[in-house]
Order: C-alpha cells, then sequence, then structure tokens
C-alpha cells in the first residue's frame, strides 16, 4: 500500500541514505516505456470491466425476457385450442334452443358438432389411437384391459373398447383395448 508520509532513510556504514522499504516508488524514475504500459494496461483494464459489466447486464436482460416469454406462453398457450372450441359450443347452444326438433334434426345436428369437434382437434394436433384388430400391443399408447384368446397371434389387439389419443406425438389418452393370449 502506498502512503503519503514522506519515506524515512536510514544511514548505513558509508553514511549513504538508503529509501525505507514502505517508501512509496517514485513513479517519474521509471523508465517511460513501463509507465506507458502501466497506463496502456489501466485503460484496458477499464474496457474490459466495461465491457464484461455490459455482457452481464444482457445476459440478465435476455433471461428475463425468456423468463417473461415463458410465463405469457403459459398463459395464453390454449388461446388456439379455447378458440378452435368456440363454434363446437355454438352449436351445441343452438341444438338446445330448437324446442320442437325431431330426432333425426338432433342427430343430424350431434353429427355435424361431432365433426366439428374432431376438425378443431385435429387442428391442434390432437389425434385418435384406434389401433386395427391385428395391430401388435403398444405398452407406450394402448392400455390392455383384459386378455382373451382369438384366433390371431399372441400380444396383437383384438378390439378397441376406448380411443386413446395423441397431442403432438405424446399421449394423452392410452386406447383401451384388449390382447391377444398367447397359444
Amino acid at each position: 500500500m502506498w502512503t503519503a508520509e514522506p519515506p524515512f532513510h536510514t544511514m548505513n556504514e558509508t553514511n549513504e541514505t538508503t529509501p525505507s522499504p514502505d517508501a512509496a516508488p517514485d513513479l517519474a524514475g521509471l523508465a517511460p516505456s513501463l509507465a506507458e504500459q502501466l497506463s496502456s494496461l489501466q485503460v484496458s483494464h477499464n474496457e474490459l470491466n466495461d465491457a464484461f459489466l455490459r455482457a452481464k447486464a444482457e445476459a440478465e436482460n435476455a433471461r428475463r425476457r425468456a423468463e417473461e416469454d415463458v410465463a405469457k406462453a403459459r398463459k395464453f398457450g390454449v388461446e388456439a385450442f379455447a378458440e378452435a372450441m368456440l363454434p363446437v359450443k355454438d352449436s351445441l347452444e343452438l341444438a338446445t334452443a330448437i324446442p320442437n326438433a325431431t330426432p333425426d334434426q338432433l342427430l343430424e345436428g350431434v353429427h355435424a358438432t361431432l365433426r366439428q369437434l374432431t376438425a378443431a382437434l385435429e387442428r391442434n394436433k390432437v389425434l385418435p389411437i384406434a389401433p386395427p384388430a391385428g395391430t401388435k400391443f403398444d405398452p407406450h399408447q394402448h392400455q390392455a384391459i383384459s386378455v382373451v384368446p382369438a384366433e390371431q397371434d399372441a400380444n396383437t389387439v383384438v378390439s378397441v373398447l376406448q380411443k386413446g389419443y395423441l397431442i403432438a406425438d405424446r399421449v394423452l389418452r392410452p386406447a383401451l383395448v384388449t390382447v391377444a393370449a398367447p397359444k
């Protein structure tokens, strides 16, 4: 540490004075190239420190923006799906508003509404899992309800009791199936 006090000198045997070890070095006595190097290093240090602080702030801003984007995606992620479901709801409301509808009219309306619902699900990448008979049982997409004797290969689907559904290649609900027993 540099001190502001004047250096104390000691006398040696030849009556010469030597500066004390705590005395501040004389920068003017340094070679000009060392003073220039020191000055250059200080400028370089300040520039690197400034660049570091800017990079740190930019990284923090990017992290904050990413967190905000994730929060918005969670909040509004179902918006497109809900929008696709509104026409289905409208159709059901219209069907219940008809007081004297015949069974044939109601059945026709139900079929039309089912087509709307199927199209809305497909647009949102919700696809059915309904394996045909004879398909190899896949525990990732099918849930075996029972094993039955059948005239087909063992561990293949005999019938589908309830469709399953995928959403963007991920199982939302497995298909409930019966499976052929080993012979």
